[in-house]
């Protein structure tokens, strides 16, 4: 059975491209270069994601939505632009998967979750650290460099919310097993 690849590999119309690492639209209130999806009408609850034909559904949704599905595989075909960023979104939340304890309180697991969203010092394409650079092309210069680490920051921070949101659905009591049954995965055997 092969991985769940992104729906937006299709995406109309095609979202900018730096290398060939993709710029979607996200809904967020985080400042960053990409415009702001209008959030749904009526508002959802902090866990929950909009109807995937929504206009308000996200490239970030999906990463959350499939991260689970997808965490078992080391194999994974990319089929568009989409994908790089579906892959690059599944290694960054098994990473802030990593920093929160089984006993960790929703402002402890916050906390360190928040300062790994907010780290400017991470790899882009290109970047010799950065995990999977045969795939990835790096940008052409250093004022797209630039562009390209401020959308990563964005995509970071608010994939970091929503995670913390669905991961503490319950209370902020403790993390959810269902979420932290999968801090050991490695999504193709690697991380960020």
């Amino acid at each position: 059975m092969p991985a769940y690849n992104s729906v937006f590999n299709t995406a109309e119309p095609a979202p900018r491209l730096i290398g060939n690492f993709p710029l979607f639209p996200l809904r967020t209130k985080v400042r960053g270069p990409v415009y702001a999806l209008p959030f749904p009408d009526p508002p959802l609850a902090a866990h929950e994601s909009p109807d995937p034909s929504s206009e308000s559904y996200d490239v970030l949704d999906e990463v959350l939505a499939l991260f689970r599905a997808n965490t078992f595989f080391r194999n994974f075909e990319i089929h568009g632009p989409a994908d790089r960023l579906l892959v690059y979104g599944i290694w960054f939340v098994s990473d802030c998967l990593a920093k929160i304890r089984p006993g960790a309180s929703l402002r402890e697991a916050t906390k360190d979750v928040m300062n790994l969203a907010l780290d400017l010092n991470f790899a882009i394409p290109g970047d010799p650290a950065w995990p999977l650079n045969q795939m990835y092309e790096p940008p052409r210069d250093r004022q797209e460099a630039e562009v390209l680490r401020q959308y990563m920051s964005q995509v970071r921070q608010e994939l970091a919310t929503r995670l913390l949101a669905r991961v503490y659905d319950e209370g902020d009591a403790k993390p959810s097993k269902w979420w932290l049954s999968f801090t050991k995965r490695k999504f193709m055997g690697k991380g960020l």
